[in-house]
């Protein structure tokens, strides 16, 4: 008794427990510092926090958000500044608070977890993780008295059986096999046979009345739209085209556009494009401006060239940072009021008194004033029915005061400074600089911040914050930086900037690619790695699939060489689904 009490106190001493604190208070991101006063005492995502819980043999409790997510806010305000619920997370877990912007391989790989458990995944998303490493159980929101019955089930099982818990996250987590190559050699008609299935399945998710994919919510799905441009390009299909020409007339004449400050929103909540989800992303808004760019060409709509412009004019004005010509990372669907949506909304005193009153008839004709306001805070400017030349001009007009009147509300802004983003704006830049040189200043500055600030002797890096490098860069980000770097060389005629791109292509197939497939971050510290034959499209271009178009593009044996073999496997994967794997589709039907 009195050994085995000495003993314990050694460990006591050699290992003191020590009660939580909140690491997140001057975290650069500022999606972690808004976590910072949480009673919650947040630790970020690194070995020594995951070491701690091994040593205290306590769940990660491991939650990811990011700062324009609505019900993330909403969960923060429920349940981590609820006192309960903070102290029995910081008493009987190791809770963690993640940047999905920063930490995207972890999440990708968490996502991926809370699918094939739930059925679901998105965002906050809260995930318990065995102190070796091993998801164990995931939920995505939940109301406080929900979550705080779970975690307390939990906590009780964790501590009768935690045992039995480790091998049951264990044996969940089986090794991936090696990826094994096709016994055909990839040819380009494997690409042709895939091109052809992505487009039926496109078409029979597709809309047809109202425009883009399904019956509920509508995304910009912007990989997939991109995949089918390129298929309409290749092999001309009149029923594609019009679906195609359908959907992005309804993405910027409803309301998944901003019509008075440019750029578009996240998605919208209804199948008819009218309520948007109110943050707005700098990937979709990069990805859409290229996307119209490309449409404007392939369906021989010049209005799309000016829809491109006004989302980068918006770029440029709303998420520019000043310092560096570099682009911030969102914008907040929560104005400074703590308003869904209230930078955007208009009640109809406010539009009286803005507006003359033939100005104002025109908006109830448009906006559809006459029936009452969907959204609690008021009206959103969007064309319910098309306008003419002679009414366009007049809503420009309308626009231009609303404008000036918006300029006096405040709305929360994510500064983060992220690699791959900008990567993915520099292609949007670059390309509109071919046809619009007065963007080549602004192409300039992104590039010369991805060059000079971010590309260092030791690697690429994820970003900054706040004068602060955010460690290292992940698959996603070495994809889309050489992505932009090689637009930017097309529209500058360098061979020096293609040979920066095709230093960061080398690298990502050295860091990223193994027999077993690609891997999504350099370091990971979950217990398994997590390998992909292919990685899909998500709300951006698989990242992995856009390192192979960039190194078939860029030439060279090896790069060709490791294109062609990366190629050549997960046919049955694309034979489930080529829709989510259209960038690997376009990939394929690159190959000359």
């Amino acid at each position: 008794m009195r050994r085995g009490l000495a003993i314990l106190l050694v460990l006591l001493f050699a290992f003191p427990v020590h009660a939580l604190d909140n690491q997140l208070k001057q975290h650069p991101s500022p999606y972690l510092a808004l976590h910072g006063t949480d009673p919650t005492a947040w630790q970020e995502w690194n070995a020594q926090t995951i070491e701690r819980a091994r040593r205290e043999n306590k769940l990660l409790f491991v939650s990811i958000g990011y700062f324009s997510c609505h019900w993330c806010h909403v969960m923060q305000r429920e349940s981590y500044k609820n006192p309960e619920i903070a102290k029995l997370l910081n008493e009987r877990f190791i809770p963690v608070k993640v940047d999905r912007e920063i930490n995207g391989a972890l999440d990708a790989e968490l996502q991926a977890f809370a699918e094939a458990t739930r059925k679901q995944a998105g965002w906050p998303l809260n995930v318990f993780i065995t102190p070796e490493g091993y998801p164990l159980f995931a939920l995505l929101y939940a109301p406080p008295q929900e979550f705080l019955q779970t975690i307390r089930r939990l906590d009780t099982r964790w501590q009768q059986e935690s045992d039995k818990l480790k091998l049951v996250a264990q044996s969940a987590a089986q090794e991936m096999p090696v990826v094994q190559e096709a016994e055909a050699k990839f040819a380009p008609q494997i690409g042709q046979l895939y091109r052809q299935r992505l487009v039926e399945e496109a078409l029979v998710q597709a809309d047809p009345f109202r425009g883009g994919f399904g019956t509920a919510n509508k995304f910009p799905h912007a990989p997939q739209l991109a995949a089918l441009l390129e298929a309409q390009r290749q092999t001309p299909n009149a029923k594609l085209a019009e679906f195609l020409r359908l959907t992005f007339d309804q993405m910027a004449g409803l309301g998944l556009y901003d019509h008075v400050g440019g750029g578009f929103f996240r998605y919208t909540t209804d199948p008819d494009w009218h309520i948007p989800h109110f943050e707005k992303m700098l990937y979709d808004n990069a990805q859409l401006a290229s996307l119209y760019l490309q449409a404007a060409k392939d369906l021989k709509q010049p209005a799309y060239r000016d829809t491109a412009y006004a989302t980068l004019d918006f770029m440029l004005a709303d998420m520019r940072d000043q310092a560096s010509g570099a682009l911030i990372t969102s914008t907040s669907a929560i104005d400074a009021q703590d308003r869904e949506g209230g930078v955007y909304l208009w009640d109809k005193a406010a539009l009286k008194k803005l507006l003359t009153p033939a100005e104002y008839k025109l908006a109830i004709h448009y906006w559809g004033l006459e029936r009452p306001a969907d959204l609690e805070f008021g009206y959103l400017p969007l064309h319910l029915k098309k306008p003419g030349k002679a009414d366009s001009a007049s809503l420009k007009a309308i626009y231009a005061k609303l404008k000036i009147e918006r300029r006096k509300r405040a709305l929360p802004k994510d500064n983060k400074l992220l690699a791959g983003l900008n990567g993915l704006a520099l292609i949007a830049l670059a390309d509109a600089a071919t046809h619009e040189p007065r963007f080549k200043p602004a192409a300039k500055q992104v590039r010369d911040f991805l060059a000079a600030k971010l590309n260092t002797p030791q690697g690429l890096l994820k970003g900054s914050a706040k004068g602060k490098p955010l460690g290292p860069a992940d698959l996603e980000d070495y994809a889309y930086v050489s992505a932009g770097l090689l637009a930017y060389a097309r529209m500058a005629n360098s061979d020096a900037e293609r040979e920066l791109a095709r230093q960061l292509v080398t690298d990502a197939w050295k860091k990223f690619h193994t027999e077993r497939g690609w891997q999504l971050e350099q370091q990971p510290l979950l217990a398994r790695p997590y390998y992909q034959a292919i990685v899909p499209d998500g709300a951006t271009y698989s990242a992995a699939s856009l390192i192979i178009k960039s190194s078939w593009e860029l030439g060279g044996k090896d790069l060709r060489t490791a294109a062609l073999k990366a190629l050549n496997v997960g046919y049955p994967i694309l034979d489930q689904s080529a829709f989510w794997y259209a960038t690997q589709v376009s990939a394929m039907n690159s190959i000359k």
